[in-house]
């Protein structure tokens, strides 16, 4: 048996990245501190917050472990303060046998926690279903490139509709380090700037975009299995089957190196990003700096905030009607 690190009780998990060895009470009490820091560090709450003008986070809640855990922790940091309000929104994709369960899990969290929940659909919203999208393919992609495209919209419109000041993903250490490696593989300088401003910088020192709603992901500090421990020690409601569709292969390969790498250096993703973070924001100045951000126009079809004539969520839309 081995010991945690900070009492004599047993472990119930081990950091190789630390060499910290935890039990159930200090591990819990580590995982709410790093995304209570995120918080702080990211200015997520601002000094001009009151209680006669809170700030209104809109989650981004799927059932999933992730966002589960990032809902409950903000939930139990924020209960007692005034100055912000939190609101879940669920999207239901329209895959049959997976995410029914999901949304369940969604409605007993925000039940328990007495948080304002909405469920949205694309069957409702854009007249599709992932199913069907993936049977028909149009565009010939993965699934997931649709299925991105689509909720990434729908929680914006939805943040725009709460007149949110800010949108929250349960995105992890894990995903975070991945979006990095593959951004920094395919030499992409200029999405690493628009992920320092889109999610990655301090409030602080983004450059925001006019329509659109700041995001934030305050667990990108928890590697994934730790999310999953603490939801699992605290025995949340969580839907834990991965989604049927999910085919994104080049981010699959990129995930097996990264466990690969941390198995046999522990602290890898914390140094990737590290480094990446401040590779970002050095791009995102440059951008900046050379007048090279596109402006944003208003779709063409919907008014969404859009480079495009039409915006991508609209063409996908078009191609799958037109496919039926």
């Amino acid at each position: 048996m081995m010991e945690c690190t900070k009492c004599d009780r047993e472990a119930v998990m081990h950091a190789a990245y630390s060499g910290n060895h935890r039990c159930e009470r200090h591990f819990r009490e580590s995982v709410e501190r790093r995304v209570r820091r995120r918080v702080r560090e990211d200015d997520l709450l601002p000094s001009t917050a009151t209680p006669d003008d809170p700030q209104t986070w809109l989650i981004g809640l799927s059932g999933g472990k992730d966002s589960v855990v990032l809902t409950q922790i903000l939930h139990e940091t924020f209960a007692e303060d005034p100055r912000v309000e939190l609101v879940a929104l669920t999207v239901h994709e329209g895959i049959a046998g997976y995410r029914d369960k999901s949304v369940d899990a969604c409605e007993e969290l925000t039940a328990d926690l007495d948080i304002d929940h909405e469920i949205v659909s694309y069957a409702d919203e854009f007249d599709v279903e992932m199913d069907d999208v993936v049977e028909s393919d149009p565009e010939n992609m993965a699934a997931c490139a649709y299925c991105g495209v689509f909720r990434r919209d729908l929680l914006s419109t939805y943040a725009q509709g709460y007149e949110a000041d800010k949108l929250l993903t349960g995105h992890n250490l894990d995903d975070e380090a991945e979006t990095a490696l593959m951004n920094v593989l395919e030499g992409n300088v200029e999405q690493m700037a628009k992920h320092f401003d889109a999610s990655l910088g301090a409030f602080d020192e983004r450059r925001e975009q006019a329509g659109m709603t700041p995001r934030a992901k305050p667990l990108r500090d928890i590697p994934e299995k730790e999310v999953a421990l603490y939801a699992q020690l605290r025995d949340l409601p969580v839907h834990m089957a991965e989604c049927p569709h999910s085919s994104e292969a080049f981010r699959g390969e990129i995930q097996d190196l990264l466990l690969s790498l941390e198995e046999a250096h522990p602290g890898t993703r914390h140094s990737i990003m590290a480094g990446y973070e401040e590779l970002a924001a050095i791009a995102a100045e440059r951008y900046r700096s050379a007048g090279s951000a596109a402006d944003l126009n208003a779709c063409a079809e919907c008014g969404a905030p859009t480079t495009r004539e039409v915006c991508r969520k609209c063409s996908l839309v078009d191609a799958v009607h037109a496919a039926e």
